[in-house]
């Protein structure tokens, strides 16, 4: 059942923001310069520099999830600005990304959500994960952010002396791991047709679903945007309040809400 739903007001919803994105954004940056040039990889720690790339994965979805509430105004409300600056340079330093390219791929996915034009979305294979990644990886990562990834490990590798195994482990797979989990919780669950079913199988015309995990198994998975009928419905609504909107009723199917534009 609906229940009332709104958003602190916007001071307020900016320094929550703000805050969050500081801690995720600090941290992830953190463990990478340590990862870098302070720690040492040898046979006795590698299993504690495993269970570091797994935190860092982590982290760096949380950090292109900050990167998507910017796209939408809802990292710092009413100050487009400043949302553009944080999406810009956590873009860049995440993959090499351009923002105003991202950014409008993202609204075209949201406007034509499961349909063909969607650059999320692979209608040739909408049911098949490892082709539509492969379709998805494509579009995405063009040769600016190819041509990031190997400066960057060029100059730690050449420049720096940094060990490649330290490289590869460290920021190779929490990269690569990271965009292979926000396809999968982000954009396959949500979008993909099961097999022998269609897009008319969804609530409506945002073509997605939600997840029916718990608040702490969405935020492990995906920073909650397994909630995405709710983010699709109110994308003014930033990651940390998609709980709260799916308890209101956000992502009901029978809900008929004045929707925010994208």
């Amino acid at each position: 059942m609906e229940q009332p739903f709104t958003l602190p007001a916007r001071k307020l919803q900016g320094l929550i923001g703000v805050s969050l994105a500081v801690l995720i954004a600090g941290s992830w940056l953190s463990i990478h310069v340590w990862g870098m040039f302070v720690f040492e990889l040898d046979w006795v720690n590698w299993p504690f520099a495993l269970a570091l790339a797994f935190v860092q994965c982590w982290l760096s979805v949380g950090v292109f999830i900050v990167c998507h509430d910017a796209m939408h105004g809802s990292l710092v409300p009413g100050h487009p600005r400043a949302n553009s600056v944080i999406g810009a340079v956590l873009l860049a330093l995440y993959a090499g990304f351009a923002w105003k390219q991202l950014r409008d791929a993202h609204f075209a996915h949201h406007k034509l959500a499961g349909r063909p034009g969607d650059p999320d979305f692979d209608e040739d294979h909408p049911d098949d994960f490892w082709r539509w990644y492969g379709t998805f990886f494509r579009r995405y990562f063009g040769w600016r952010s190819i041509a990031f990834v190997h400066t960057v490990v060029g100059i730690y590798w050449l420049a720096l002396d940094v060990p490649m195994a330290q490289i590869v482990l460290l920021y190779g797979l929490p990269a690569l791991g990271s965009s292979l989990q926000l396809f999968y919780f982000g954009t396959f669950r949500p979008h993909r047709h099961l097999r022998g079913e269609d897009a008319a199988v969804f609530a409506d015309r945002h073509n997605t679903r939600s997840e029916e995990f718990g608040p702490l198994a969405s935020l492990a998975s995906c920073f909650h945007f397994g909630y995405h009928l709710e983010h699709h419905r109110r994308p003014d609504v930033p990651w940390w309040a998609l709980p709260q909107a799916r308890r209101a009723g956000v992502g009901e199917s029978s809900l008929k809400a004045v929707e925010v534009a994208a």
